[in-house]
């Protein structure tokens, strides 16, 4: 038992690094900022490193979802009860990754515990325990990811107008470059960019524009600046979401006295980069070219919104969802710039409702059947 406890909890970590490592580096693959494969992989560094990380920083969460407090005591030791929590949020979130959507290993985990317990113990669940410490920040998270993203959004556009730094436009045709600034809208609030003059090849083929930044910070360029930021802010994410998730799925392996808690954080931290560069290509789709599309300062802003709301649940011990934060700061980029798919982000709400009960059943059901 102590064994399938093992595997089930590097399963549960395979999946939360398949569904999760992307989405700290979705805007830098969608604002073509960096390829795939070198997003992935600063993606799976960082997040690697955040995972190191979390056996100094992360102790309350550790303590919060071994399930104490949710479930009697005596269940929360239960190598029985843990393997159902860990082998229902796997499955629920190794689904949702492979159908494209991007969903919470949070909500996952505490959908598990909830069922796995209700199997076990029935009405002895504390549901009031799981209302104030569980889904309040869950529910919130995304609401204040929003709030935060649009006004920093705003403010670091306004920096940057007051700089005078303009967009320009990159047109390539064969071995040519033409360059073509873009007039400044007059208003802050003015979003709409005016477009760029079409140039078509001779054969009929239209070239796609790509968008830069003009002029120099203090002697650099800043088309330059704005990458380094972006990648900057984008590590900061992925460290973030390491030292915030490993630790929720490092407490299943509390219960293994023989196994140094310190050695499960880190073979949860390898299982996550192991997942993330092998599974990870249907959910970076969906959060890099499908929620809204993003321009380089609109990608920095979403990054620098959720890396700060992560970092700051992670020194709390609040179990926030990356998901729900990054998605919410996408969100409110699109909503702020006007491009955002509204189609997708129901599709992606509809998930969200139905991961918790999703891992529910499928947590009580492998309760039963291992029992």
């Amino acid at each position: 038992m102590i064994w399938l406890l093992f595997l089930a909890t590097c399963f549960l970590a395979y999946s939360n690094g398949a569904n999760d490592n992307f989405k700290g580096v979705a805007s830098l693959f969608g604002s073509k900022t960096a390829s795939y494969r070198t997003a992935i992989w600063w993606a799976t560094v960082t997040t690697f490193a955040g995972s190191v990380c979390s056996l100094v920083f992360a102790e309350v969460l550790l303590k919060k979802f071994s399930g104490k407090g949710l479930v009697p005591d005596a269940l929360v030791g239960s190598e029985l009860f843990l393997l159902a929590v860990a082998a229902g949020a796997g499955l629920t979130v190794i689904i949702a990754t492979v159908t494209g959507f991007p969903i919470s290993t949070t909500h996952g985990l505490t959908g598990a515990i909830i069922g796995s317990g209700l199997m076990a113990v029935g009405t002895e669940v504390n549901f009031q325990s799981l209302g104030k410490g569980f889904l309040l920040p869950l529910l919130l998270s995304p609401v204040v990811a929003v709030l935060l993203a649009a006004p920093l959004y705003l403010g670091l556009r306004y920096v940057r107008l007051r700089l005078g730094i303009t967009k320009e436009w990159c047109l390539c045709v064969g071995e040519t470059q033409q360059v073509i600034p873009i007039p400044q809208p007059g208003s802050l609030m003015a979003l709409q960019v005016t477009a760029p003059p079409k140039l078509e090849v001779c054969a009929g083929e239209e070239q796609k524009c790509l968008e830069r930044y003009a002029g120099a910070v203090w002697g650099i360029k800043s088309q330059k600046v704005m990458d380094a930021a972006h990648f900057l802010s984008a590590g900061v994410v992925s460290f973030a979401r390491g030292l915030n998730d490993t630790p929720k799925i490092a407490a299943l392996l509390l219960v293994i006295q023989v196994l140094d808690i310190r050695y499960g954080l880190m073979a949860v931290g390898l299982f996550i980069a192991i997942g993330g560069l092998l599974n990870a290509k249907k959910v970076a789709e969906t959060m890099s070219h499908k929620i809204t599309t993003m321009n380089h300062g609109q990608g920095f802003a979403a990054n620098l919104s959720t890396g700060i709301l992560v970092i700051a649940a992670s020194k709390y011990g609040l179990p926030v969802s990356t998901t729900h934060v990054s998605v919410g700061s996408l969100f409110g980029i699109g909503l702020t710039t006007g491009k955002l798919n509204t189609k997708v982000i129901l599709g992606i709400l509809l998930s969200w409702v139905l991961t918790m009960p999703c891992a529910a059943l499928l947590a009580a059901v492998v309760y039963w059947m291992v029992k």
